[in-house]
């Protein structure tokens, strides 16, 4: 029995492990965005060669490295992939203006994965 003056405090979140599922969710996700982010990359790569757009090559290298950063479940995954959702919607409104179906399949992907990675923030664990 608690008595008045009693303070509980509820376990820290951060220092927690998450769960099986949880631990399975996150797992594809950084599987599913490694594989896009290293496709991003190369064809980045090859894009730049051409003398193309740096864009892609640096979103795949971002993306890449989220993904490694949300295998190891580090809450600095959701750091860095808003930082290149941020960047990307500056390269879409300088290419593109606000043509609504010009920006549609530039930002369309990233902003769904910035929200799978928000959804399973809760299971990031913070760094020291």
């Amino acid at each position: 029995m608690t008595q008045p003056g009693d303070v509980r405090h509820a376990p820290d979140p951060a220092q927690a492990a998450p769960g099986r599922g949880w631990r399975v969710a996150i797992g594809v996700l950084a599987l599913a965005l490694g594989l896009f982010g290293l496709a991003m990359l190369a064809g980045g790569v090859w894009l730049m060669a051409l003398g193309g757009s740096w864009y892609y090559g640096l979103a795949g290298a971002g993306s890449t490295l989220t993904a490694w950063l949300l295998w190891r479940q580090r809450r600095s995954a959701l750091h860095l992939f808003a930082l290149i959702w941020a960047l990307t919607l500056v390269w879409a409104l300088w290419e593109v203006g606000l043509n609504g179906w010009g920006l549609v399949p530039r930002l369309v992907t990233v902003s769904v994965i910035l929200l799978l990675i928000l959804l399973l923030s809760p299971a990031l664990r913070r760094t020291a």
